[in-house]
């Protein structure tokens, strides 16, 4: 048969989102269960409330960043720097590859607690070192 490789890879590809549709099903119909559950427990403290009053909360979105994307920007990073740089040099960095708002101060700190979060990390693992920088801030660079 032509293409067989083809079609056994869209079989598998079929094969999974159904999978993955069979799970969030599940999922949602346990979460319905629950949310009744809990209106009928909310109705027998206040038998009239109103429950469309109640809004959903929005759910926050997932997280981006592929995992190991920034552990990856950090090292592209340090490998090509002409020495030690700092938490926000990174960050600043990282915003900018993954197409970011740089000027977005919450954004901004958020990226850079996850800049410092995975340093720390290989930091403890060997593979990074910080030294001491200008003030109180902490330079990091390529360990050996």
């Amino acid at each position: 048969m032509e293409n067989e490789h083809v079609i056994s890879g869209l079989k598998k590809k079929r094969a999974e989102l159904a999978g993955k549709i069979e799970h969030h099903q599940t999922v949602l119909r346990q979460l319905i269960i629950d949310l009744d559950n809990l209106d009928a427990t909310l109705r027998l403290f206040v038998p009239d409330i109103d429950l469309e009053e109640i809004k959903p909360k929005p759910m926050p979105p997932r997280s981006m960043a592929f995992k190991g994307e920034v552990s990856r920007i950090i090292f592209e990073t340090l490998r090509d720097a002409n020495g030690p740089m700092t938490v926000q040099q990174m960050a600043e960095i990282v915003m900018a590859q993954r197409g970011l708002n740089t000027a977005d101060k919450k954004l901004a700190r958020a990226i850079s607690k996850r800049v410092g979060a995975a340093l720390r990390h290989h930091r403890s693992r060997g593979t990074l070192r910080s030294v001491k920088g200008p003030g109180s801030f902490l330079l990091w660079e390529i360990a050996g």
